[in-house]
């Protein structure tokens, strides 16, 4: 199947023609073809948006009305999971079980965006003398919106809802490895009423399409999700440009197994938030800390649990865990678990290629589950974001140990402590470096929780009020309510200069 860009209402081609294929990473056949945008077709794109937040049909629409279409888009996605799982499983080698699970909350970032885009009020601020000052929320124009690989529906949806409800028109380029979810926002959307314009979605790579958007001068806001080198190199086009930015970028998320967490329930969030999605998330539990007093039984019982995950055929609902999602990204999991041995690390388990797949996933891209032991601070390892199935175990003696263990690494995106201590697990949440803290769990999302990191996870946030604040701008006005006239230049006391 071809898909093309979705560009003011229509699904049109690329102007040259061009296309790229789409690989089902578990398998390595071609899943479909989509059309490649040129500089020319990015720019296209960017115009129609430009040209409809002018006209007013969406920025000028009251927030109800907005919110109708937006609850009614909800609806339709919600009569479609099972549909749009399969592709997306296809696409990005996920066990389709999760994807129905994740997927089936998707709607609900339409429908709070919708809910508080109704209340999205302007102010009235104190100033001093016979004046009125008032300030309004406007929106910001023209949003450029690249969107990773890993969650293509989940991060694209919690994109489009807020900047949507604040009355801007977007063009959104999809990852080129798992695009086609995205497309399937769009029809949606369109189906549901969004005005042809408001919403537009170009295909294809980052040097071409992603360049274009980064650089025009129409576009307002760039949202990035993705590498943090990738996010640097946008941070700087849209610097030169004086351009919003909010980047959700790289993590390698810690988590703190105190002595005193509920063993039995600890092993298991720590192996849910290390192995769903195959251990490709942002967020994901990367470098495991645990007590030293119960480390030997911590690491025993992970590593089994890590030994019993079911790996197989994505589209095979007793699958738990399915492929990476493209050659590239397995050379990069590969490479760092490489480093690990070279640098001396034990590892317990996993480490390559599962060894009993069946010959119908022999050209797929599967790495096992990874459990490593004996890291040292300064290692690849310990400091890189491997974005796969792969884990670290460390030990610690203390909390302060724990803590600065936790911190000794550029990024700050999630992070997990698990604890049957109340103040414990509060206090050690407020002394780590993270945008996101789970206490006894992992991976929860909500389209009301401000979702974003710090260091070199990114800036701003996704979600919430905001998020939502985030993709409008303020202006402020100033009424003159006094009846008497002032001639600055006749001189006099009662001239008043600010």
């Amino acid at each position: 199947e071809l898909y093309g860009h979705f560009i003011d209402g229509q699904e049109v081609q690329s102007a040259d023609g061009a296309t790229f294929e789409v690989e089902n990473p578990s398998t390595g056949a071609v899943a479909c073809r989509v059309a490649s945008a040129s500089e020319a077709d990015a720019i296209r794109a960017v115009e129609v948006a430009e040209r409809t937040f002018k006209s007013g049909v969406w920025s000028e629409m009251h927030p109800r009305d907005r919110a109708r279409i937006m609850n009614k888009a909800a609806e339709i996605l919600r009569s479609r999971i099972a549909d749009i799982a399969e592709i997306e499983s296809i696409c990005t080698g996920r066990a389709i079980r999760e994807m129905k699970a994740q997927l089936g909350r998707i709607p609900e970032w339409l429908e709070y965006f919708a809910g508080i885009a109704v209340g999205l009020e302007g102010s009235v601020t104190p100033f001093v003398g016979p004046f009125l000052s008032y300030i309004r929320r406007l929106p910001l124009g023209v949003v450029a919106q690249i969107t990773p690989w890993n969650h293509p529906l989940l991060i694209s949806t919690k994109k489009v809802a807020p900047a949507l409800a604040g009355g801007n028109c977007i063009v959104v380029k999809p990852s080129e490895v798992a695009p086609v979810a995205v497309l399937e926002l769009a029809r949606a959307l369109h189906e549901a009423g969004l005005p042809p314009g408001v919403l537009n979605v170009v295909n294809g790579f980052g040097p071409a399409a992603g360049k274009a958007l980064c650089e025009h001068p129409a576009v307002r806001k760039i949202d990035l999700t993705g590498g943090t080198a990738t996010g640097r190199v946008v941070c700087a086009a849209a610097g030169r440009n004086l351009k919003h930015v909010t980047a959700e970028l790289g993590g390698k998320a810690p988590v703190i197994v105190f002595a005193d967490a509920d063993f039995t329930r600890a092993v298991n969030g720590v192996a849910f938030g290390a192995f769903v999605a195959s251990g490709q998330t942002c967020v994901s539990a990367a470098r495991i800390l645990v007590e030293h007093s119960i480390y030997d039984k911590f690491v025993e019982a992970l590593t089994a649990k890590a030994n019993g995950i079911t790996v197989g055929d994505p589209l095979d609902m007793t699958t738990q865990m399915g492929s990476i999602a493209s050659k590239r990204q397995l050379d990069h999991v590969t490479g760092l678990v490489d480093s690990a041995r070279e640098d001396g690390c034990q590892i317990l388990c996993g480490g390559g290629r599962p060894s009993n797949l069946p010959e119908s996933l022999a050209n797929g891209h599967f790495f096992a589950p990874t459990v490593i032991a004996g890291v040292k601070p300064e290692m690849r390892i310990f400091q890189e974001e491997v974005f796969g199935p792969v884990i670290t175990v460390s030990s610690f003696s203390n909390e302060a140990e724990a803590i600065a263990l936790a911190n000794n690494c550029e990024f700050g995106l999630g992070a997990a402590v698990w604890t049957t201590n109340v103040a414990r697990g509060h206090r050690v949440a407020h002394r780590i470096e993270a945008g996101i803290v789970w206490i006894n769990d992992h991976h929860k999302n909500d389209p009301a929780m401000p979702w974003g990191g710090c260091k070199s996870s990114g800036m701003g946030k996704e979600n919430g009020w905001e998020c939502l604040h985030e993709y409008t701008m303020t202006q402020s006005v100033m009424v003159n309510l006094a009846d008497e006239a002032v001639d600055w230049f006749a001189g006099g006391e009662k001239a008043r200069y600010s």
